[in-house]
């Protein structure tokens, strides 16, 4: 193979639909099924706006985040084109509700931040945005809309790309853990993987999109390494019997959000818990969602609960992706999406592809990704090692 692809969630299979486009033969090995994982769990916000962070490094991950959103409706519609699948990409936009003063006071500082950066943003009146939401509660005291943000289904994109894949020469191979990458010549660069059965897959290139399980691969020299943690989240999924119409935007509020789909379904999440790789729900994150739901949109009530599911977000010590060539050749990084798999995945996988192809221009807005910077510094009078290579561009 020219490119084994280390992970089958939407990160992991954008980027071998796009490796394949380019030429290239492309195997994916996922350690269970394809799309069950993170992914599957995700509630597909394309929310840079609403999700932007204070501070220098914030920034640079809204610039990332403002890029991939912008490619998001041709990715859709390619995507849907090529494999004959809705997404569920709806273009409604987000409304950002505080339910007290103290809440208001906070919300009113992060408006005035994103105006600061010049986004588009609107500061509601709590009248204004009822008149948006007719289900949102009196209680609401200020909100503010970011008609940018928009959402898709991640599940059927992930069953679009499954599909993509398999249609256009992609390997899928499910149920095939990899346990180590193999390195080999001189100097050192990627011969393939191995995988827990014993069984050794070459390859000229290895993509590792493992998500939270990226530290469980072994085989890289420990300063070659990218640390990656698996973060929780408890997610609920709901149904209105009557159907469509609670909610046309998504609702993001201080500690959840709810996001609608088309059809009357509702994603209603999320914690987050530095809790390692338990999948257990728990009866007080539950309760909390659904009371700080209930209190603002009071119809959320009388939704049916279709489904609990616990997700593990793969985060790197600044929450930053891990994206491009690393320290061992032939190895390309794209893990460590944090929060954000679903909105950078199509950002994620031109860039990748792009470096998988032979490379680009280097493109400086995305330094912040680049895997080297977990290397550590060589010691004073020593040896420095192989930096990793530039971060690759994608087009605008």
């Amino acid at each position: 193979m020219d490119v084994i692809v280390v992970g089958g969630g939407i990160i992991g299979l954008a980027v071998a639909w796009r490796a394949r486009q380019r030429g290239m033969s492309v195997t994916v090995l996922e350690r269970e099924r394809t799309g069950r994982g993170t992914s599957r769990v995700a509630a597909g916000m394309l929310a840079p706006v609403a999700e932007a962070e204070f501070g220098q490094g914030g920034r640079r991950l809204l610039e990332l985040g403002l890029r991939s959103a912008r490619m998001w409706p041709a990715f859709a519609s390619e995507l849907e084109a090529a494999s004959g699948a809705g997404v569920g990409l709806l273009r409604t936009g987000t409304i950002l509700v505080a339910r007290d003063e103290d809440d208001a006071r906070e919300l009113d500082r992060q408006l005035a931040f994103r105006e600061s950066l010049g986004l588009r943003v609107q500061r509601l009146r709590p009248s204004q945005a009822r008149d948006r939401e007719p289900a949102l509660a009196p209680i609401v005291r200020l909100a503010f809309e970011a008609p940018e943000d928009h959402s898709v289904d991640p599940r059927l994109v992930l069953s679009a790309l499954r599909q993509v894949c398999s249609s256009t020469g992609v390997q899928l191979r499910e149920h095939a853990p990899v346990a180590r990458i193999e390195l080999g010549g001189g100097p050192e660069r990627v011969t393939g993987v191995t995988l827990q059965s014993g069984e050794r897959v070459s390859g000229a290139a290895v993509a590792l999109a493992a998500g939270p399980w990226t530290q469980q691969v072994e085989g890289l020299p420990p300063a070659a390494r990218v640390p990656v943690r698996p973060v929780r989240g408890q997610i609920l999924r709901l149904r209105d019997p009557a159907g469509a119409g609670l909610l046309q935007r998504v609702v993001r509020f201080q500690g959840g959000y709810l996001v609608p789909r088309a059809d009357g379904h509702y994603v209603l999440g999320a914690t987050v818990e530095e809790r390692g790789f338990g999948l257990a729900p728990t009866a007080g994150a539950v309760h909390d969602l659904l009371r700080d739901a209930c209190e603002l949109v009071p119809g959320v009530s009388e939704l049916e609960i279709e489904e609990l599911s616990v997700g593990l977000r793969p985060g790197t010590p600044d929450n930053a992706p891990a994206i491009g060539p690393g320290a061992v050749q032939g190895l390309t990084w794209a893990t460590g999406h944090y929060r954000n798999g679903i909105l950078l995945a199509p950002l994620t996988a031109e860039l990748v592809a792009g470096v998988l192809a032979g490379g680009r221009a280097p493109d400086p807005l995305l330094s912040a990704c680049d895997p080297a910077r977990f290397t550590p510094a060589p010691a004073l009078g020593g040896t420095a090692g192989t930096a990793a290579a530039a971060v690759v561009g994608v087009r605008s």
